[in-house]
């Protein structure tokens, strides 16, 4: 019996590096003549997924015990198991233990939430290893929650509004919370006249479940003045493989305003325009008070011209 305690021992440890779905819940209940039994399984499970429970019964009292029933049920037929439910030990000797797995599968028509699996355990227990006694019975409950099918989360982080002839941050932040994906890239698709600084498309092997990824870009807006404000789109496309080998793709539409650019305007780099006149951020606070009160002044004027201008037009 000290086999079944090691082979369980290491299915155990293997059972939940190899869990994709939830972190393992354990579930421990002592029966008459300190009969042991350990429950390993699945907090949670997707919809369509395949899980084990993994069940370890250990003898730590004096006495034998025999005709040992274990049954694994569901009423409300939610989770069917894949081949038999239920484990029967003849007799297991004091200090003797016996260890197995069962698999199970959710129904696709299941509804999200949890659901039960109902386990009946009975014994007979040996007195003075020679006289079986009375049949004695055990039920407990395993809460299981049933979640919808996967899907990977994509967080954007940018202006609200963004003018012509600058640089803006474009932040996207990637988060799966039910599954590890595998092959993971991310696509970002800005319009047209939209230019970024650095790569738009983003690769990875893997994304761990519930440990997010960043991707920082900046995108440069084009030089073209504009009379009006109007809203242009920048689409994030994920595409990876999930946890059971499909491809799948999610992705995410992002409009943001592109407005006229006013008389002065301070970059998120800390640049400053002033009309059309450009402070770049590295430059020093003195040069900036250094420039000439009738430069600034001009440039008031000028624009105050232009704006009359157009009226006219109109």
């Amino acid at each position: 019996m000290r086999f079944h305690n090691h082979a369980f021992l290491l299915f155990s440890i293997l059972f939940v590096i190899y869990l994709p779905l939830a972190e393992a819940e354990t579930i421990k209940h002592t029966m008459e003549g300190s009969m042991d039994l350990q429950l390993i399984h699945p907090e949670s499970v997707v919809i369509g997924r395949t899980f084990s429970v993994s069940i370890l019964i250990e003898n730590n009292g004096w006495e034998d015990k025999q005709d040992i029933s274990l049954i694994i049920t569901n009423p409300d037929g939610s989770i069917i198991p894949v081949d038999k439910n239920e484990i029967k030990i003849d007799r297991l000797s004091t200090e003797g233990s016996y260890g197995r797995t069962i698999d199970f599968k959710i129904s696709s028509d299941t509804s999200v939430g949890t659901h039960f699996l109902n386990i009946l355990y009975s014994q007979v227990l040996v007195k003075n290893n020679v006289e079986p006694q009375s049949p004695t019975t055990n039920n407990i409950a395993i809460p299981i929650i049933i979640k919808n099918q996967p899907k990977v989360t994509i967080h954007t982080i940018t202006p609200e509004a963004i003018f012509p002839n600058a640089e803006f941050p474009f932040e996207v932040e990637i988060i799966s919370q039910d599954i590890d994906l595998t092959n993971v890239s991310v696509q970002i698709v800005p319009p047209e006249n939209i230019v970024f600084q650095g790569e738009v498309t983003h690769s990875f092997s893997s994304i761990q479940q519930n440990i997010p990824i960043s991707i920082t870009s900046q995108i440069k807006t084009p030089q073209q003045e504009l009379a009006t404000e109007h809203k242009i789109p920048f689409e994030v496309i994920v595409s990876y493989t999930d946890d059971i080998g499909n491809e799948k793709i999610d992705s995410k539409t992002v409009q943001l305003v592109l407005r006229p650019r006013t008389f002065m305007e301070i970059t998120t780099d800390g640049g400053i325009w002033i009309g059309d006149f450009f402070i770049a951020p590295y430059v020093s606070i003195g040069t900036i008070i250094a420039i000439p009160a009738g430069t600034l002044f001009s440039l008031a004027i000028k624009r105050s011209i232009e704006k009359k201008k157009k009226r006219k037009t109109k």
